[in-house]
């Protein structure tokens, strides 16, 4: 399951300009969030990545790639036909072999020195298997994630067997065939955003597409879940963070994550701090 290859998908009609957003990372240093996710791939021993957009978006991405666009290739999902769909447009870039693949729309900060996809790669070598990296979700999130359900690998705090996925579960729906042994009350696994995924996942991909009805939609989970009874496929909990884009204050939570991560960190608290301090004075000189 060794890769140097890695699939970002951006082609969301709510996904495709942000990760063409700029944050200051934990270095300090003003880049966009595409040039984020590729340092990410990069630290987990990626070398070429291909980026799935909509038509005409290929420049501004590589405007934003700035000194990584010569690592880039461009695969255009030339409609809206889903999130396993716009996977499937990269399949000459994957060939017959296992690839990363990483969501556009997605910053991910690791609680430990490895990266959040370095630790799904080199689980997924460790294993030699697929790999999705999870984390804990509370009941009131499901509907923004896919969710597994499977079993806690005995000897192991972070890794399950994966039996199912299912997209976006309704919370009965997800207490009937999602708990997971061990998980705090109310809280399930919830899809990480990064996935080492083998070659049986672009078959499947493939078969599911060419099956589809005309105007329907390919969404990655049912594929997923496919996969599960194909071969084998563990689950790690990432050490770390996922924080969305497209969520209320999405773009302001995943900046201050990586502020209060970097070295900037005491400065982002006294700003912090300054803020409240001002606002609450407001309040009492009403």
């Amino acid at each position: 399951m060794k890769t140097t290859r890695a699939v970002i998908t951006a082609a969301g009609r709510d996904q495709r300009t942000l990760a063409l957003q700029t944050l200051v990372d934990r270095d300090g240093v003003a880049k966009s969030v595409l040039q984020v996710l590729i340092e990410e791939a990069s630290r987990a021993g990626i070398e070429d990545i291909c980026v799935v957009v909509c038509p005409g978006d290929e420049a501004a991405y590589k405007e934003a790639a700035g000194s990584y666009a010569g690592r880039l290739q461009f695969t255009v999902q030339d409609k809206p036909a889903g999130y396993g769909h716009a996977i499937y447009c990269a399949r000459e870039f994957v060939g017959n072999a296992p690839f990363l693949h990483m969501i556009g729309d997605h910053v991910y900060v690791s609680s430990l020195t490895q990266g959040c996809a370095q630790q799904v790669v080199e689980t997924a070598k460790l294993h030699d298997c697929s790999v999705s990296g999870v984390q804990a979700t509370r009941e009131n999130l499901l509907p923004y994630f896919g969710v597994i359900g499977g079993q806690r690998i005995r000897g192991s705090e972070q890794l399950y067997e994966i039996e199912r996925v299912t997209e976006k579960p309704t919370p009965t729906l997800a207490e009937q065939t999602l708990l997971v042994p061990g998980l705090r009350a109310g809280h399930y696994l919830g899809l990480f955003g990064i996935h080492l995924l083998s070659p049986t996942v672009m078959t499947l991909l493939t078969a599911a597409v060419e099956s589809a009805e005309p105007g329907t939609s390919v969404q990655l989970s049912p594929v997923l879940n496919a996969l599960a009874s194909h071969e084998r496929y563990i689950a790690l909990e990432v050490s770390g963070k996922r924080y969305p884009l497209d969520t209320r204050y999405g773009l302001l939570r995943a900046q201050l994550a990586l502020g209060l991560d970097g070295e900037d960190r005491e400065e982002v608290l006294a700003m912090l701090c300054e803020l409240l301090a001002q606002r609450d004075s407001g309040k009492v000189g009403r």
